[in-house]
């Protein structure tokens, strides 16, 4: 198999059609396969910095919730070093979890991995802005916190709040800064010098600033809104590094990390016994749905399989992927994910934020035009 020229710039052109029609400000895709960057397009202008300039390949987007990869490919490594293990609970690893929050005392029994895979029942529970870059403030709301059900019994996106556990967990389990931790251990290694977890001051400036190019539809409670979107324009949240949500790159960097990560270096930080654990499905299809489209979630360790029961598309990875495809998507029609079976990579970055439905039908066009790249 190789990549298919006339299919790579088919796909160049549908992203370029759409920031010319004016529906995103700026986006970039990239795609790599077996071990190289195939190819990657820049498209649009967007604010960097104090001006609006041109979008270029150095150009970095906020990855939203495609971070969850990139920070649960770190605790890969950690289980497969012997640091951590995935049956160990969270109120052993981290002091006072969970224990001035009150209600039901099943908070004790969650583990690292019901944590990895959405299933620890706490949803909902609060991390504000303003606590991020202070540790001793995470921890303190930490302490706060309850569960919304019991671990195990349903399944339900914890759209930040898991990953502030697994952030504490890697300084815990490292004595390490997590984003500092994350940069020496995996993305160093890596080679990827365009992505990251926690963005630098000097690097603010060649950030594209996230905007609303539809209205944003009203939110019915949790803790992300319109609002929360849009604190990823500042520079202290983007030095954060927001577990979650709030990792910086560029569409070839994140296309490289996957390539990494389907089939690792030998002289890599990973190993496969790492990608082989954390791309094992852990959920359960009878109790572990997604409760706005009812399906089977089919999730790994912070990952989404794309699954051999034809709902690839309703995962996010459009038409053509291989069941044992991997990935992560983000809240503005971000994609990020790799398969192991074909050698392919994709990334699509956006700092333009349109309502679901828009999202949805582009995420599942991109995924299998780049699926058809591969011949």
């Amino acid at each position: 198999m190789s990549i298919n020229q006339d299919k790579l710039h088919e796909l160049y052109g549908y992203v370029e059609d759409i920031v010319a029609a004016e529906q995103l400000p700026a986006a970039q895709i990239a795609i790599g396969y077996e071990g190289d960057l195939a190819g990657m397009r820049t498209f649009g202008a967007a604010q960097q910095g104090d001006r609006v300039v041109a979008a270029r390949d150095d150009t970095l987007f906020c990855m939203f919730s495609a971070t969850k990869a990139i920070v649960g490919v770190g605790v890969w490594k950690l289980l497969d070093d012997g640091l951590l293990d995935l049956d160990e609970r969270v109120v052993d690893i981290i002091p006072g979890w969970c224990a001035e929050g009150g209600g039901d005392a099943s908070y004790a029994d969650v583990t690292v991995h019901n944590v990895m895979l959405h299933t620890g029942g706490f949803p909902l529970a609060p991390m504000n802005p303003r606590l991020w870059e202070d540790r001793e403030a995470r921890l303190r709301r930490m302490m706060g916190w309850r569960l919304n059900w019991t671990p195990d019994t349903q399944w339900e996106y914890h759209a930040t709040s898991a990953h502030w556990v697994l952030a504490e967990i890697i300084e815990q389990k490292t004595g390490e800064d997590f984003r500092a931790w994350l940069r020496t251990n995996l993305l160093d290694p890596m080679g990827l010098d365009n992505l990251y977890v926690g963005l630098p001051n000097e690097e603010h400036g060649r950030a594209a600033s996230i905007v609303y190019t539809e209205e944003p539809l009203p939110v019915a409670g949790g803790e992300v809104f319109p609002q929360t979107i849009l604190h990823f324009n500042l520079a202290s949240q983007r030095r954060a590094g927001c577990p979650g949500g709030g990792a910086f790159a560029n569409a070839a960097d994140v296309a490289m990390f996957y390539q990494e990560a389907i089939n690792p270096s030998d002289d890599g930080p990973l190993s496969r016994g790492a990608v082989e654990l954390g791309t094992t499905v852990g959920t359960n299809p009878e109790r572990h749905t997604d409760p706005l489209s009812g399906i089977h979630v089919n999730r790994a360790l912070t990952v989404v399989l794309a699954g051999d029961d034809g709902l690839t598309q309703e995962r996010g990875f459009g038409q053509g992927a291989s069941p044992s495809a991997f990935g992560h998507a983000g809240a503005g029609g971000q994609i990020a994910w790799g398969d192991p079976e074909t050698g392919l990579s994709v990334s699509f970055l956006t700092n333009g934020f349109q309502q679901d439905e828009t999202i949805r039908a582009r995420t599942a066009q991109i995924g299998t035009m780049a699926a058809a790249c591969v011949q």
